[in-house]
């Protein structure tokens, strides 16, 4: 299966191969390296052949697994949830800076999705809560999931709508955060199978310039900040001036555009009140 990847051109062959094995023969992978010489049965070359075939047409390991692993925590995924991916690992880490100081912070998740970034947050903060929106109820579904699978349900609440529609006016947050659709939608059909055919398009299409949910998420957000509150968003790769002047243009006096470690925009850092 190693060499049927390599020659589709997979980059991962090695790995895919290994965890597709780990699947099919029902093994962890310390089992899997100690019983690489044992004969398979029938049913498990049969199994792994189905899973190969759909490597093969571009289905995502991390779909035909049904899991990905974020912050050091496994993820369930399903049709309505993107996959997490490494970079968004950034917003954790610096939404943590952000309201490790406070006392019982609150947090919004705008498309949340798995639930993955406010998950992982919760997980490090025992006196934090979070809300997370989605207009998706299957993806909905599949959070809560995932944060009772942590031991964080009774401190994460779930509402579905689009971006505030479902917050209360005058309800605040310490941090409002999203990876937000951002691509554009001349685009998607662009993509690699992986993502074009396999993820949600609900969480890809961010409008003809990609910066559609920018401009709903800065109408609304300084609303439901609390006092010195902070937005931080992901970004695409060159729409970092767009986005922080979509915020600017809504009243936010101090902006940050950061870098991911390859040195592509990634996030946006946005708060109302100036920069001390």
């Amino acid at each position: 299966m190693r060499d049927l990847f390599r020659r589709a051109d997979i980059d991962t062959a090695e790995l895919d191969a290994r965890i597709l094995a780990q699947v099919a023969f029902g093994m962890d992978r310390l089992t899997l390296v100690n019983r690489e010489r044992d004969k398979p049965g029938p049913e498990q070359l049969k199994a792994l052949e189905t899973l190969a075939a759909r490597r093969l047409k571009g289905e995502p390991v991390s779909r035909i697994v049904g899991e990905k692993d974020f912050w050091g925590l496994s993820f369930r995924l399903n049709d309505a949830t993107l996959v997490p991916r490494p970079e968004t690992e950034m917003l954790v880490q610096r939404g943590l800076e952000i309201v490790g100081p406070l006392d019982h912070p609150r947090i919004l998740d705008l498309g949340t999705g798995t639930g993955c970034i406010p998950i992982a947050m919760l997980t490090e903060f025992s006196d934090m809560s979070a809300v997370a929106v989605d207009l998706s109820r299957d993806a909905l579904d599949m959070a809560r999931f995932n944060a009772t699978r942590h031991g964080v349900s009774d401190r994460f609440e779930t509402r579905q709508g689009s971006w505030f529609d479902p917050v209360a006016p005058g309800e605040r947050f310490d941090l409002i955060v999203s990876n937000p659709p951002y691509i554009e939608s001349a685009v998607i059909e662009t993509l690699m199978v992986e993502v074009r055919e396999h993820d949600p398009r609900l969480a890809l299409d961010g409008g003809p310039d990609g910066l559609r949910p920018y401009r709903a998420i800065a109408r609304e957000a300084a609303a439901h900040l609390r006092r010195e509150g902070v937005v931080l968003l992901e970004i695409g790769t060159g729409q970092g001036s767009d986005v922080t002047d979509i915020f600017a243009e809504m009243g936010f006096k101090s902006i940050e555009l950061e870098y991911d470690l390859a040195g592509h925009e990634r996030m946006v850092v946005a708060k109302i009140e100036p920069a001390s």
